[in-house]
């Protein structure tokens, strides 16, 4: 059941309806504050450039004009930040419409209040026309703002729904040598051991119900070290005293969230390319630890002497990081290594309490 790894949260913390006001950003974020004071002087800097030579460069018209455009795109900014909520209940066309009205009811009356405080500064001609004008420049300006903001959901949905859709079909898949192996294991014990052969049945029972639950369900490092248990239970009846298991978990980890089905993947990994290949078996040391705000997991297994790259086991990890990075971000990595005849994989991602 390797690859039954269900997704789990948008990796952009967003619905993805279609709500209209959902393509404009955090606008309250230092970074797009950051981005729009930049933007909106490079565009000032540009109309001055025009309208006057390097050698004449109009500064008064750079600090009229500068004020008057970072009032406008900062209050505008403000208030789409503030009414980003309730714009959401709208379509996407009454949506943009109803930014741009904000837009052009900002810029007009900053215009009129900066005919009569910037005029002795910038020459602002004290007529209606310049206050038309400065609302279409935004509007013209501000439409193709929104639409580039609408082009970025847009693609960020089809990520996310490729990202879902590769992550759904994960879910469906199920190792078939571990299916194989434990129904012949289950077989093998009906007539000798039948208490054992139902136990193992219902474990399995109990990981596939694991394997198919909803992907936004969230369970913690206790609840994926019962499945871990769990399959591991399982594979004993095939490997037997070949098979040795070391733990060493933080007890404070426990209550610590985890994404469905994470652990499990790897300890499979770890038994069928490591210990089952190896004619005397060997240990899985399993250990998980909290250092710096993150969680750290650390699966080593031995290799065998001259184990061949395993397509699978690559395939495996791939999904795990996938689904880590899916959820955490960049904060999140996945490592795998060699040293001393073992193989090593250490995940984290930033940790929190499970609710």
């Amino acid at each position: 059941m390797s690859a039954g790894l269900p997704s789990q949260t948008d990796p952009t913390g967003s619905d993805a309806s279609e709500g209209g006001a959902l393509f404009i950003p955090n606008l309250c974020s230092p970074h797009a504050v950051l981005f729009m004071v930049l933007l909106t002087e490079l565009i000032v800097m540009v109309h001055v450039l025009a309208s006057s030579s390097l050698r004449g460069f109009d500064w008064p018209l750079l600090a009229g004009g500068s004020m008057l455009a970072q009032w406008i795109v900062l209050l505008s900014g403000a208030l789409l930040c503030w009414l980003r909520e309730p714009l959401s209940g709208f379509s996407l066309p009454i949506a943009t419409i109803l930014c741009l009205i904000i837009i052009s009811l900002v810029t007009a009356l900053s215009s009129y209040l900066g005919q009569t405080l910037l005029a002795p500064l910038t020459e602002v001609p004290q007529q209606v026309s310049w206050i038309v004008r400065n609302v279409v420049i935004a509007n013209v300006l501000g439409g193709i703002v929104l639409r580039y903001f609408s082009l970025q959901q847009q693609l960020q949905i089809q990520q996310r729904a490729e990202l879902q859709a590769r992550l759904d079909s994960l879910r469906a898949r199920i190792h078939p040598h571990f299916l194989f192996n434990t129904l012949n294991s289950i077989a093998s014990l009906i007539e000798t051991r039948p208490e054992r052969a139902e136990q193992a049945v219902e474990d399995l029972a109990e990981l596939f119900r694991a394997s198919l639950k909803d992907s936004n369900n969230r369970t913690t490092v206790a609840d994926e070290l019962h499945l871990v248990d769990l399959y591991l239970a399982i594979e004993k009846l095939r490997l037997g005293d070949r098979l040795a298991v070391t733990r060493d978990v933080q007890p404070d980890c426990l209550p610590v969230a985890m994404p469905s089905l994470l652990l499990q993947p790897l300890v499979e990994n770890a038994v069928y390319h490591g210990v089952a290949a190896i004619p005397a078996g060997g240990e899985i040391v399993i250990r998980i630890w909290r250092e710096e705000h993150c969680l750290h997991a650390r699966i080593e297994n031995p290799t065998p002497a001259k184990a061949p790259p395993s397509e699978g086991n690559q395939v495996g990890l791939a999904n795990v990081e996938l689904r880590l990075k899916a959820m955490f971000g960049a904060s999140a990595t996945l490592v795998a290594s060699h040293a001393a005849g073992r193989f090593i994989v250490e995940l984290r991602y930033p940790d929190q309490k499970s609710d």
